[in-house]
């Protein structure tokens, strides 16, 4: 081989290898573009999924406190009806808040039943039988309308009862919202420990 030829394939050696140089520095470009568009797409699902978290938990604060205001009103009122029915000093001005609050916490019950997690919502339907319960006791006793043997004991039993839902609907609420520690006992049975160990007729006035 003479020296013009191998010079030849010298030359054109070094220019495949500049060339495949080139190209793995081209590929190895691409890849670590591709990696950092990769991370960077995770990295703006990661803040989109928080942000719908941050959302969620949000709406969930706010129909906590419309709906756990609205029970405790209403209970508030019930206990007026309560002492009312006692003296016989039930009066329109009192019938009429008795009515607007039950509408207020049926119309906040019905908007929750849309946001609140299952364990949430059952705690909330306790609390909404058990206030609807005394109401109608209330309206049957203020009516004259009320079966023998029914009377104003009845509305303290049932106040007494509501207030324990109330308040295992409070520490279910809390729970979700990562306020408080349910020491890792279902919810459930939450619900159940704060009912049965509520024997408070009566919230805070």
């Amino acid at each position: 081989m003479d020296g013009a030829v191998l010079g030849l394939l010298t030359a054109l050696t070094g220019i495949a290898g500049t060339l495949a140089s080139a190209f793995m520095v081209q590929r190895g470009a691409e890849r670590s573009k591709a990696r950092e568009l990769e991370h960077a797409e995770r990295m703006r699902a990661e803040e989109r999924r928080h942000a719908d978290e941050r959302t969620a938990l949000d709406t969930r604060r706010s129909c906590y406190v419309a709906l756990n205001t609205a029970a405790r009103y209403y209970h508030i009122v019930l206990t007026d009806c309560r002492h009312a029915l006692q003296a016989d000093l039930m009066t329109e001005e009192l019938r009429s808040r008795l009515d607007e609050a039950r509408v207020d916490h049926r119309a906040q019950h019905a908007e929750a039943q849309m946001v609140l997690p299952d364990t949430v919502l059952g705690a909330a339907g306790g609390v909404n039988r058990g206030l609807n319960s005394v109401y109608g006791i209330v309206k049957r006793l203020d009516s004259g309308s009320h079966p023998a043997g029914e009377s104003v004991l009845d509305v303290e039993h049932g106040l007494s009862g509501a207030w324990g839902h109330l308040v295992a609907m409070r520490t279910v609420m809390r729970a979700d919202l990562g306020i408080s520690e349910s020491g890792g006992k279902p919810a459930d049975e939450v619900v159940q420990r704060e009912a049965d160990s509520s024997t408070s007729p009566e919230p805070p006035r």
